[in-house]
């Protein structure tokens, strides 16, 4: 890596921690200033990085992430309930095991390739799903899900002398409660590490591998390189940072359950990876944040608040509006949500980062093409 490029990577790198870090303040203007949103942005934007840095960089689609989300927050609520309501031993677990559970998915899926790779990772994504909801209830406690109990044996705390009243206890960081702002901070915090190694491994010799793997794979065997170890490694770290998100929804939820290993789960990565530009470091997490901000805000846009909107219309013309409106925001987000990926499938197969790209385009002239003295050969002196 030369020096123009590392000062770049440097200068990507603060602009983000600064972005994230300041969400409170830019996200007030659009309504998403609140904690419990701006901890699903952060959480989400893991998610999709990681899985960014398989489908990204190697073109191996999965469909079977979300099982990973859900092993790394059973795990989570498992530390809480048997050994400490910090939640720093809880996140670490987590990344452990989701990692040591797609190493065996992966060693099996990455057998195949293309399309009989994505029907694997689907089919083992719901096994674990039916596992979580009917098979392993002593474990995962079934459809009522895992929770916290007053009877949990918390060995770390008891041992520390870290009592509870009558209620649950809340998770937290060398005493900092991680609710509300302080939760936020602590998944921004995690969002911005998780960049920042992302964005090495996009740098690295073996992120080069990787692009290389998705470029042409089969002329990369015929050189005699093999390259299913990169690729197992790719979904690993991939499977961890799935796992890490799901940690972080135990973190500032404490409780698992196995609609979390859906395939509309995995479904949902591939969406924001895909809208908001896959193989590129900002997009994912773009994509993260624009579906779960539709989700979250556009749902909540019923009849009553699009008549306030509206009001000033005149009565004919707002029933008129409002009926059309209603269609796209509330119950009907998704079907705005399906129009938008269309739109960005058909005409920015890059996502919104070609589009931004296209737009910086237009403010950016290109420099004359110089003739004449430019073409003169240089004879060199004998």
């Amino acid at each position: 890596m030369n020096k123009a490029s590392a000062t770049s990577d440097w200068i990507l790198f603060i602009a983000f921690a600064a972005a994230v870090l300041t969400m409170p303040i830019w996200l007030a203007p659009f309504g998403a200033n609140y904690p419990d949103l701006m901890q699903k942005f952060a959480i989400f934007g893991v998610f999709a990085i990681g899985f960014n840095i398989l489908f990204g960089l190697t073109g191996y689609l999965s469909f079977g992430h979300a099982a990973f989300l859900g092993v790394g927050s059973y795990t989570a609520v498992w530390s809480f309930k048997l050994l400490t309501m910090n939640v720093l031993p809880a996140v670490l677990f987590a990344i452990f095991v989701a990692g040591l559970f797609a190493f065996l998915i992966g060693f099996i899926s990455l057998r195949r390739s293309g399309i009989y790779f994505s029907i694997l990772t689907l089919a083992f994504a719901q096994m674990s799903y039916n596992l979580a909801y009917s098979v392993l209830t002593p474990i995962t406690n079934g459809e009522t899900g895992l929770q916290l109990s007053l009877s949990d044996a918390r060995v770390l705390d008891t041992l520390a002398g870290v009592t509870t009243d009558r209620s649950l206890p809340s998770t937290s960081l060398f005493g900092m409660k991680m609710s509300g702002l302080p939760g936020f901070y602590f998944c921004a915090v995690v969002l911005i590490i998780g960049f920042f190694i992302a964005l090495r491994i996009t740098r690295s010799p073996f992120g080069t591998m990787l692009r290389g793997i998705k470029s042409n794979q089969t002329r990369m065997s015929y050189t005699g390189l093999n390259t299913r170890p990169y690729l197992l490694w790719a979904f690993v770290i991939s499977g961890m940072y799935a796992g890490l998100a799901g940690s972080l929804l135990a973190v500032t939820d404490p409780l698992a359950g196995a609609e979390r290993m859906q395939w509309t789960a995995s479904g949902e990565v591939v969406l924001m990876t895909i809208l908001g530009g896959a193989g590129t470091l900002l997009g994912p997490v773009l994509g993260a944040a624009l579906i779960k901000y539709f989700e979250n805000i556009f749902s909540a846009f019923n009849e009553g608040t699009l008549n306030q909107i509206f009001d000033g219309l005149p009565d004919g013309l707002q029933g008129f509006v409002v009926e059309l409106v209603s269609l796209f925001v509330g119950d009907g987000w998704h079907l705005t949500l399906g129009l938008l990926f269309m739109i960005t499938v058909i005409f920015l197969p890059g996502g919104i980062m070609e589009g931004m790209r296209r737009i910086g385009g237009l403010f950016t002239r290109s420099k004359p093409q110089s003739t004449g003295s430019s073409s003169t050969a240089v004879v060199e002196p004998s």
